[in-house]
Order: C-alpha cells, then structure tokens, then sequence
C-alpha cells in the first residue's frame, strides 16, 4: 500500500469579485498533487442588496475515497444589503486535489468579493 508523503506548503490569499447576476465563480480549486486547508473566507458586498450562496464541490475521487457528497453549501442563500460582511474564521475545511470553491451572488447589480486564505501541503506519491 503506498502512502502520500507531505512535502513543502505554501500560503496563498486568493480573491474573486462576483459582479454578474447568478454567474457561478470559481473561487479556488485545489491543485493536483495537493491538500490545502482553508482558515479564512471573507465575504463583501459592496453593491446593492443581493443573495450569496458560497459552496465547496468535491472531486470524484474525493467523493469515492471519503464517502462524502458531491457538494455542500458553507454558505447558502444569504441575503446582504450594501456594506455587509461575513468572515470565517477559527475553523478549518480540508480541500483535496481537484475540489473547489465556488460564490454566486444574486441580484441587479452585484458586487460581490470573497477572499480565501489557504495553505497548500505538496504530497508526492510514495
């Protein structure tokens, strides 16, 4: 049985603006030969009143190795007038290779931002 060794991480602070009624962005996808643990989403909006649904999707072999669904909403159907906020923090989500992180905001005129704060763990195969 082969195990993955963990190697090197990297921090990153990915941000994406959802500005297109119902358009589904992809915030961050977990890169191959990865495991990346989420510690923070911020989410603004710096437009009208809107809905925010942010979601995580999982890989097939997520899904297969894990036993777990195929998506799951971390936060769904929010409604946030102009200036609010909502920041995750003090917890941590496990992203495996292939899964993602996706925000739709829904309304006239969006303006929407998320930020992600992620650190990737590099695994080689072994």
């Amino acid at each position: 049985m082969l195990k993955n060794v963990v190697t090197n991480s990297r921090f990153l602070t990915i941000n994406r603006t959802c500005d297109t009624d119902e358009a589904v962005e992809t915030l961050y996808t977990c890169p191959a030969n990865c495991r990346a643990h989420a510690s923070m989403l911020h989410v603004v909006n710096a437009g009208g009143t809107v809905t925010v649904d942010v979601s995580i999707s999982r890989a097939s072999a997520t899904q297969t190795t894990y036993g777990v669904d195929a998506f799951a909403h971390i936060l769904g159907g929010k409604n946030m007038s102009t200036g609010d906020y909502i920041q995750f923090t003090g917890a941590e989500m496990i992203l495996e290779a292939g899964d993602s992180v996706t925000i739709v905001a829904d309304g006239s005129t969006p303006d929407v931002t998320a930020m992600l704060t992620v650190e990737e763990f590099f695994t080689v195969p072994g």
